[in-house]
């Protein structure tokens, strides 16, 4: 089936069939949208956070690293954000008092705050693939379905039931399967693919974030 015959049974399908199509179309545009917008984004963390830890496992001052970061105009995702939050804690502390379990303590929220704050961006528009990826497929089957009743129906009129009386009907209410697939498919694999990314990122930034916190540690010792 090439494209003027599909675009042609999309014109000659009913109101229903016809609806359905549309929906599913703007469905799979918006998708490959947001898998397009996703794969931009996580990119960009992973080639930020991958810069940003190999300069700080370099042994480069922290406090210059931090420095460094606040004067670039870069997003701040990742290893990278519970840096600048930690730091920026630790530092508030370090220079009034002699840091305590509590403040500690206080450190280790700022970071798990900064990490649910990147769980959080990182699944935006995640939801709507999976919506596209559960849903669209129901919607296609619901426009071959009226598709199809419809054929039956206009059998009734026809002279003779012959297969070429209904056939027209069935193959513009297939196309909206098809479609439907069309746009679930790929939502379903995107979808997938970012959750995995998301967690990968994440339980990084969690080891990172432990890791940071026995660094803070060991420089409230040297403090005493």
């Amino acid at each position: 089936m090439n494209d003027i015959s599909v675009i042609n049974l999309f014109l000659e399908a009913g109101v229903v069939v016809k609806t359905v199509m549309l929906i599913l179309l703007i469905a799979s545009l918006l998708t490959w949208i947001v898998i397009v917008e996703r794969h931009n984004f996580y990119k960009k963390i992973k080639d930020i956070n991958s810069s940003f830890l190999t300069k700080f496992w370099s042994g480069e001052n922290l406090t210059d690293l931090y420095k460094e970061i606040s004067n670039e105009n870069i997003p701040l995702h990742g290893s990278l954000s519970v840096f600048k939050s930690a730091f920026k804690e630790f530092s508030q502390i370090s220079s009034d008092k002699e840091i305590t379990e509590l403040d500690l303590e206080g450190l280790n929220r700022s970071m798990r705050v900064a990490i649910a704050s990147d769980e959080e961006e990182m699944n935006k528009h995640l939801s709507f693939l999976a919506n596209v990826g559960s849903v669209s497929p129901y919607i296609g089957l619901l426009g071959t379905v009226w598709g199809i009743m419809t054929s039956f129906q206009g059998l009734s009129d026809a002279t003779q039931a012959t297969i070429n009386a209904v056939a027209p009907g069935i193959s513009e209410a297939l196309v909206a399967t098809a479609m439907g697939l069309f746009a679930a498919i790929p939502a379903v694999i995107a979808f997938n693919k970012y959750v995995s990314e998301s967690e990968s990122i994440t339980q990084s930034t969690v080891i990172f974030s432990e890791e940071l916190a026995s660094i803070f540690y060991k420089q409230s010792i040297k403090n005493k």
